[in-house]
């Protein structure tokens, strides 16, 4: 058994990070640290390693005198998000389903039904529901590099994520997708998992565009 040790610096990045995602700090104002700390209970170095992981991940970004601020969604990133995620996913997760051993499948089953719970209950847990479930088809093999690339760009993908799901159907349609992932997935059907995972992105992509249209 793994024993995962989380410092308060860990804590506090995780709850930001989900006020990110979820949207509940503003994009506009600078991120108040004294309040913040205070509000969190906890002393400002901790608030200040878990902000400066999150400008890392490239959701905060920091100005002189301005402090950190939410970094704004855009069109432009989201195009970049997805396309480095056509690049590297699909063909990642063909080799992880070629690759994984039976408990490598155990845990993106897991990861499969963890999501689908979250998705009929949080949004912003959906997120990072979806971003364990997609590290885990990649995972399988070894490939730390490849592995991380992925989670990172998932991270960075979660608030579009959400964005994505927030019209009606929408997260029917991903269910069914990512059902017909998992199931070849498991079932070592590499250019399905392949075909699958690129028409999944893609879709996505499509229908941000167009929410980001709408909205200009």
């Amino acid at each position: 058994m793994t024993i995962v040790v989380r410092t308060l610096s860990d804590q506090v990045f995780e709850i930001v990070r989900e006020r990110i995602v979820s949207g509940s700090i503003p994009t506009s104002a600078p991120i108040r640290q004294d309040a913040l700390a205070a509000e969190l209970g906890v002393s400002k170095i901790p608030l200040r390693e878990a902000l400066a992981r999150l400008e890392q991940e490239g959701l905060l970004v920091s100005q002189a005198n301005r402090g950190y601020t939410v970094r704004p969604m855009s069109a432009d990133q989201a195009d970049e998000i997805y396309a480095l995620r056509l690049a590297i996913e699909p063909l990642a997760a063909a080799r992880g389903a070629a690759e994984a051993t039976q408990r490598e499948q155990a845990e993106a089953l897991a990861a499969f039904h963890a999501l689908d719970t979250a998705a009929s209950e949080n949004l912003a847990e959906v997120a990072v529901r979806n971003r364990d479930f997609h590290t885990a088809l990649v995972r399988p093999g070894g490939r730390l590099l490849t592995t991380q690339l992925v989670e990172r760009l998932a991270v960075l993908a979660e608030r579009y994520v959400i964005t994505h799901l927030q019209p009606a159907g929408r997260e029917d349609r991903a269910h069914l997708e990512h059902r017909e992932l998992i199931d070849a997935w498991l079932g070592r059907e590499s250019s399905t998992v392949e075909a699958v995972m690129t028409r999944h992105l893609a879709a996505t992509l499509d229908d941000l565009r167009a929410q980001f249209s709408a909205t200009a």
